[in-house]
């Protein structure tokens, strides 16, 4: 796949995407001189017309997509088939086009999620801690039911949002038990504790990491390290944080839209530090 190639990352807000920065990096390592890869500002009632109008300027052919909020769902009737992983969580952060025209949708979140831990050592565990409920909070309990061994517990605000993540739990085969935010500190001595707030909202949660406490995946990215990832660090902690989710689930995006494998996921990560 040598021609000019385009792809881009859609979403609203776009300006702060970090996609363009590893998917460029890793178009030059692949000697992929003729690709580009771009951001739009596309929101949910502005995306069929989008879908609608690719290809009139009479530009390169479609690569694919990165999809970040609020697209992961507002995409799936767009598409002509999803796999297996995306309906699963009923999101698709990745569209491919075929050669045949076809747009295919992906999940590259959930593997991401997976290989981000992996790389820290981190591999099956007894049980675990998810704080926060929503979209990412699902591709974690989809993550956790490929490496979690016993009951998941969820730290939620509402009973709502409770009764969201047990459904998910019962969809996604992972035995889910849901508690109170105010008692979030008890997540902390979990194996694995997975944190999907946004930024501020565990904050709070740093004063009480215990003195061993085993690993963290906090998704966020910025600001970085957040309150509670540095004091999981200073006790010994492993930490994962929301740049490696990144740069795992673009490897695997550019794998997909380029065929080529394994992705340069060392240039990938320069890039990123160097930006």
């Amino acid at each position: 796949m040598s021609e000019n190639r385009r792809a881009a990352v859609l979403g609203s807000p776009i300006a702060h995407s970090l996609s363009p920065v590893l998917h460029r990096a890793a178009y030059r390592e692949l000697g992929l001189s003729g690709w580009t890869y771009d951001r739009f500002e596309v929101d949910e009632a502005g995306l069929p017309d989008f879908f609608k109008r690719l290809g009139e300027d009479g530009g390169p052919a479609w690569a694919g997509f990165s999809l970040t909020m609020p697209l992961k769902r507002a995409v799936i009737p767009l598409l002509d088939e999803i796999t297996d992983t995306a309906a699963s969580v009923e999101a698709v952060n990745t569209v491919v086009f075929t050669d045949d025209g076809r747009r295919l949708g992906d999940n590259t979140d959930i593997p991401g999620m997976l290989a981000a831990l992996h790389e820290r050592g981190v591999g099956r565990v007894e049980r675990a801690a998810v704080l926060g409920a929503g979209a990412t909070a699902s591709s974690a309990l989809a993550a956790l039911s490929r490496i979690c061994d016993g009951e998941v517990t969820a730290y939620v605000r509402s009973e709502a949002r409770a009764a969201e993540m047990r459904q998910w739990g019962e969809r996604l085969g992972v035995a889910v038990r849901t508690a109170d935010w105010d008692d979030a500190a008890e997540a902390l001595g979990a194996p694995l504790v997975i944190a999907t707030t946004p930024a501020g909202t565990a904050d709070a949660l740093a004063a009480s990491v215990p003195d061993r406490p085993g690993a963290l995946f906090d998704v966020l990215y910025e600001p970085w390290p957040t309150p509670l990832a540095a004091a999981w660090a200073a006790r010994g902690g492993s930490v994962v944080g929301g740049l490696d989710l990144l740069v795992h689930q673009a490897v695997l995006q550019v794998e997909q839209m380029t065929g080529r494998a394994p992705a340069p996921l060392a240039a990938m990560r320069e890039a990123l530090a160097a930006r």
